[in-house]
This record gives structure tokens, sequence and C-alpha cells, in this order.
């Protein structure tokens, strides 16, 4: 019940209490004035019984007095006693009025008259008195009539008093016991009211708002530091407390809502600012390897969830091969086939092993962890993938992520893009496109670079030549001149591997730095080159060319001179080499001789 139906309930009991108790205030007053209308009966007909016995007495003490003695005065005394009893006769009339009872009235009729045969004594006995017989007076007042009628006189005058005493006794005792009665009612209306209020202020302030409220005042308090973990009791009151507890309810469900938005944009911000700062640096790697190294370190930072490797399709564009990954994926292979991955195949976003509600990718495991694969493509072509999984012991959705998954795919696609375009013009800028090794302007900014910042460390140098090389293109034809040039690149490739560098120095001249070696290992390595060159004879569609020999100069820095004067020492030593025969190697320290079998 409402707070404000129960003040009016109490309100209306308590207004109720309030006018019965009046009314049994008034009552018991309307009692008490009977009480003292009562009293004052019994006092007026006790006073006017008194008069009576009283007045009777001394008229006749006077009547005696006068006959006795004669004088006047007492005759005159009897005339004022004897108005007096017609005045107390017509008071007897008048008591007849005032509700006296039967037995009263015949009582105070007795009264009349003993009182009318007294006085007709005492008067015939003044008058006889006054006639000159005065014994006869004498007899009559003092006589036993007289005696008998003044006795009767004062026995009527108790009895009445006796009759009024006991009936305005006993209306005093009803009029009291109506008065006590009403009094004790008004009393206990009154201890109603007063019980009722304090009991409504008991349960409605202190039971249904003061303790509420003060249950509810830390509640508030908490609530408006936004420390919402406060838990609120549920109040099923259908009153103005109740509702306000809703409030307080909801008021605690919109901050914990709000709370859970702003935890959310911290969030999505937190990630915008993640994903952006890795935009900043795929923009800055100059390799694949830190745009991998980029990813690897961002992607758990902004997806700790979700495990993921990066891949790159070959040249062949049939190959994905995996160059980072993080969180240690597990359901996808680190290289496959291009094929076996529906992403690629529709060029879109593939979600596999979500409720077996499409196809799963080949390149998966038998699992139901979600994977999501996300082509990177650039320019319209495609160029790797982006792949997502989630961990076991993680509860993740990559579809929440999605749009965040497929913004960093097309971002890492336009990175591997640049970078691969990079790579294509680097090659371009310092590759020779005939045999794939670096050009003389990539030799010149090498041995630059050394003398600037590592002079002091060992450098050898091996000038190649292909001896009797017009020979091929004379006989053969240009093609075959470019297939030898091709086999003798490939050959030094494979044998200069990580140890050093090699380059195309123009024609069919070639140039081999060793960084961290000396001259005499140098001489070693070029001759085991020669030899590696010389041993398989080489064929050009269908015809055979022959062996082909090489002539090798070798120099060293800083042992036999400065970097600078590098290349012009080898290919003295080259000269020397030409001019000793051809296949063979000589150093510019000292000149030693090769094989000279075969001179031509």
């Amino acid at each position: 019940m409402r707070i404000n139906a129960i003040t009016n309930w109490a309100y209306g009991v308590t207004v109720v209490l309030t006018v019965l108790s009046g009314g049994a205030f008034i009552l018991s007053t309307n009692s008490a004035n009977e009480e003292r209308r009562a009293v004052e009966e019994h006092l007026a007909f006790d006073t006017l019984a008194e008069e009576l016995a009283l007045g009777a007495e001394e008229r006749s003490d006077e009547a005696r007095l006068y006959v006795m003695r004669g004088e006047e005065r007492h005759l005159e005394a009897f005339h004022v006693k004897e108005g007096e009893e017609h005045r107390r006769e017509a008071a007897i009339k008048n008591a007849r009025a005032q509700g006296a009872s039967p037995a009263e009235l015949a009582a105070l009729a007795e009264i009349e008259q003993d009182s009318e045969a007294l006085d007709r004594i005492e008067a015939a006995a003044i008058d006889t008195y006054r006639n000159g017989d005065r014994a006869a007076a004498q007899q009559a007042l003092f006589g036993g009539e007289h005696e008998r009628l003044q006795t009767d006189l004062l026995d009527s005058v108790g009895r009445f008093r006796d009759l009024t005493a006991a009936r305005t006794g006993a209306a005093l005792n009803d009029a009291r016991s109506r008065s006590d009665w009403f009094g004790v009612v008004a009393k206990t209306m009154l201890g109603l009211t007063a019980a009722l209020f304090l009991g409504v202020l008991y349960f409605v302030l202190r039971r249904r708002i003061a303790m509420p409220l003060m249950r509810m005042t830390g509640i508030v308090t908490r609530l408006a530091r936004q420390d919402y973990a406060v838990d609120v009791p549920l109040d099923q009151r259908r009153d103005e407390i109740g509702e306000m507890n809703e409030a307080i309810h909801i008021f605690r469900a919109n901050g914990l809502e709000r709370n859970r938005l702003d935890a959310e944009r911290r969030l999505d911000q937190q990630t915008k600012d993640l994903i952006l700062q890795m935009m900043h640096r795929l923009q800055a790697c100059q390799t694949q390897s830190e745009l991998a190294d980029a990813v690897a370190r961002f992607a758990p930072q902004i997806f700790p969830n979700l495990a993921g490797h990066l891949y790159v399709l070959n040249e062949s564009r049939t190959l994905l091969s995996s160059v980072g990954s993080w969180l240690d994926p597990q359901q996808s292979a680190a290289s496959f086939a291009s094929s076996a991955c529906w992403g690629l195949r529709r060029g879109r976003p593939h979600l596999s092993n979500r409720g077996q509600s499409d196809i799963a990718c080949q390149h998966l495991n038998d699992s139901n962890v979600a994977g999501l694969c996300v082509p990177l493509t650039a320019q319209g072509d495609t160029i790797g993938l982006l792949y997502f999984e989630e961990r076991s012991e993680a509860v993740a959705d990559v579809e929440t992520s999605r749009l965040y998954l497929e913004l960093i795919a097309e971002n890492i696609g336009l990175a591997v893009a640049n970078l691969q375009l990079r790579e294509k013009l680097t090659h371009l800028a310092v590759r020779d496109a005939l045999t794939g090794l670096y050009n003389r302007r990539w030799l010149d900014e090498t041995l630059n670079r050394h003398a600037r910042e590592e002079a002091a460390s060992p450098l050898v140098c091996m000038m190649i030549d292909i001896d009797h090389f017009k020979r091929f293109n004379d006989e053969f034809g240009h093609d075959a001149g470019d297939v030898v040039m091709q086999y003798v690149a490939q050959i030094v490739i494979d044998m200069v591997g990580d140890a050093g560098s090699a380059y195309r120095f123009g024609g069919e001249e070639f140039t081999v730095l060793l960084p961290g070696m000396t001259e005499p290992a140098g001489f070693e390595f070029a001759e085991a080159l020669r030899t590696r060159i010389a041993t398989a004879p080489l064929s050009h569609r269908g015809r055979i060319l022959g062996s082909v020999a090489v002539s090798i100069g070798v120099a060293s820095a800083p042992a036999g001179g400065t970097v600078p004067t590098l290349l012009t020492r080898a290919d003295a030593a080259l000269l020397n080499a030409k001019a000793g025969g051809r296949n063979m190697t000589v150093s510019a320290g000292k000149l030693i001789l090769g094989d000279l079998q075969d001179p031509a």
C-alpha cells in the first residue's frame, strides 16, 4: 500500500476517533452536569425540609411565648413566621413541578396538612388568648393535639428528607456512573488516537520512510561516487519508497551500462590508437621481415584473444608461406597451397568453423575453433593472407572484431605491396637484368660505404673474366653468350652465398667482394670457384657449348692496400692472369700460376 494511502487512512481513522472521543467528553460533561443538578436538587429539597421543620418549631415557639407573656413582638414574629411558612408552602408546590417522586409529593402533602393543622390550632389559640382566655390558649398550644401534630410534621419532614436523599442519591450515582463511563470512553478514544498516531509515525516515518531512506542514503552516496558495484536490494513495495528504490535501480543500471559503454569506447579508442601506431610502423618498414615483426608485435595488443599468421604469396602465386605469427596459432599450417583457402578463392574474408554454417578452409585442422581468413590485396591483386583464430583458453569472437581485422588486412596488404614494389624497384636499380647479380653502381656504393665505415676490416676483391667469351657469341650466337654469362653468374651466386656479394662489372667481367677474409683465403676461394666453373660442360638448344674457363684476379684491403685501390689492384691481377695464359687465378700480392693446361 502506498504511503499516501496509509497516511490518508490513518488520518481518517484519527478523525473518527477524535470525533468519538469528543462526543464521549461531551456526554461525560452532560453527565457531570446532571450530577451537579442532582446535588443541587438534593440540597434544595434538604434545605426546604429543614426550613419546614425549623419554621414550624419557631412559629410554635413564638405563639407559645405570646400566650405566656403577652408581648406583641412575639405576635409580630409569629405573623412573620407565618408569612415565611406560606412562602415555604409555595416552594412545596414548586417542588411538585421540579420532578419530585409521588412518595415525596405524598410526604409534602402530609407536611402541608400538618402545617395547616398547626396553623389553625395556633391561630385559634392566639385568638382565644386575645379574647382573654389565657388558660385555654395555653392548653391548646401545650396540649397533646398540638404535640401530636408537631411530631407528625417532623416525622413527615424526616421522611421527605429520606425520600429526597434516596432519589437524588440514586440520580447522583447514576449521573456519576455515566460521567465516569463516558470519561473512560473518551480517554480510551484519546489513547487509541495517540496510539494510532504514534503507530503511524513509527510505521510510516521509521519503518516505511526513515529506515529505507537510511539504507538508501549509503547506496545513493556510493552511486554518486560512481561506485556502481554497490548492491541495491530490490524493494517490491508499491509506494513512494518503492518507486524511489526502482529509480535507484534504474540509475544503477544506467550507470553500469554507461560504464560498459565507456569501457567499450575506451577499448575501441585504444584499439584504434594501436591500429594507427601499427600503420605508422608498417609505413616505415623497409623489409618484409620488419613488417612481419611489426604485425606480430601489435596484433596481440590489439586482439589479445586472437592468434594468427601473416602469409605472403610466392612469385608464382601458388604457395602461401607464413612470414610472421603471434600467440602460437594451432589450426593453420605454416605453408599451404593458395587453392586451399576459400578466402583467396573468393577474394573476400571467409569465416570457418562457426557452427558449421559455412565450408571450412582446407588448410585448417579439424576443430571447432573459428578461423577468419582475410585476403591481402593491393591494386586489385592478391598478395597474401591475414589469418586469425580464436584461442581455446579465451572467449573471443572474430565476428565482433571483423571490421577492424579487415581494416588491418587492407593496410597490411598495401604495406606488403609497397615493400614488394620497393624490392622490385631496388632490384631493378642495383641488379643486373641478365644475370641477377648486383650492378656496377651498387659495387661502387658498396666499396665507398666500406671505405667510410669499415676501412680497417679485411676485404677481398675478386675480378673474374670469362675466357674467350667472344667465341661463344661468334659460334653460337648472342643467346648462347647470354646463357654462358647466366651460367657463370649462377655458380658465383651459389659459391658466394652469405659469405659476400657478387656483381657484374661489365661485359663478361664479374666482381666478388668477400668481407672478413684474408687474401690467401680469397685466393683459395677463387681457385675453388674457377675449378667449379670449368668442371661441367654447357649446352644450349641441344648444342654442346663446351666447358667455360675464367681468369681471376684477387686483391685485398687493408693488408694489400687501401679500399679505393682495391678494384684497380684486383683488375691488374686479372690482367696478369690473362697475360699469363688465362684460366688461372692471380693474387695481387704475388703472382701465382694456376692450371696452365689448355692455355687457349
